[in-house]
């Protein structure tokens, strides 16, 4: 490993060295296994969050959970010069590439953002001119994961970035604060006439809810591409 970054205080990136890398599309991901000295093993999967330009660095953006087998050793234990099992990359669905042309919708919940935030890089790295927008859910602002980069993405042109927070708000906030509803998404969202390419990541209510609705709103199913998480362990 070359180094960890501070996201915020739960989550830390990891930027990896990988020789011979195969190269990845943004929205895939990694399985991750760490091996005890008794020989036990366990093994998540988390989403590469750097863009298939850095070549041979990877980056996985880890949230420790506080009941993990996985996550906490990665997000506290690691240090830089450690050495990671990885398998992948894995996953051909929830994909994006700056060929693409439509407008990118990308709505992220927590950590969800991770594989959005690939496909971000991918646009920015490609000067894409496609045009996008992002909704992203977080607890609080100290929970922002990419927080300063996502507001040099969103002032660089050509794409839209919008916060909700539904715990906390700092004082003064001026966006929304509380969870993803209708009301929101029709304001966030590109119209359903203009059939953009959506991506929704985050744990499974919120991406259940936020798909259904924007079906609702009269988006094709068949263009709503979701990834999911749930209780794992970690």
């Amino acid at each position: 490993m070359l180094e960890v970054v501070t996201e915020t205080p739960r989550v830390r990136s990891l930027v990896l060295a990988v020789p011979d890398w195969p190269g990845h599309l943004p929205g895939q991901h990694v399985d991750v296994r760490l091996t005890a000295a008794d020989g036990y093993q366990a093994q998540r999967s988390y989403s590469i969050s750097s863009a298939p330009e850095d070549a041979e660095r990877l980056t996985l953006t880890v949230e420790r959970l506080e009941d993990g087998e996985v996550s906490p050793y990665l997000a506290e234990e690691l240090r830089a010069g450690d050495e990671l099992e990885l398998r992948g990359p894995i996953g051909g669905y929830f994909v994006w590439d700056a060929g693409m042309t439509d407008p990118l919708l990308l709505v992220g919940g927590g950590s969800g953002i991770c594989p959005l935030m690939a496909m971000l890089r991918h646009r920015a790295a490609r000067s894409s001119t496609v045009p996008a927008r992002a909704l992203y859910s977080a607890r609080s602002l100290d929970d922002v994961i990419f927080r300063a980069e996502l507001t040099r993405l969103g002032a660089a042109g050509g794409m839209e970035v919008a916060l909700t927070l539904t715990r906390a708000r700092p004082p003064g906030w001026t966006g929304y604060a509380r969870r993803v509803d209708a009301a929101m998404l029709g304001e966030v969202a590109w119209p359903p006439e203009r059939r953009p390419l959506v991506f929704v990541c985050g744990p499974t209510p919120f991406v259940e809810a936020v798909a259904g609705t924007l079906v609702v709103l009269g988006h094709d199913p068949l263009r709503i591409k979701t990834e999911r998480f749930g209780p794992t362990g970690g």
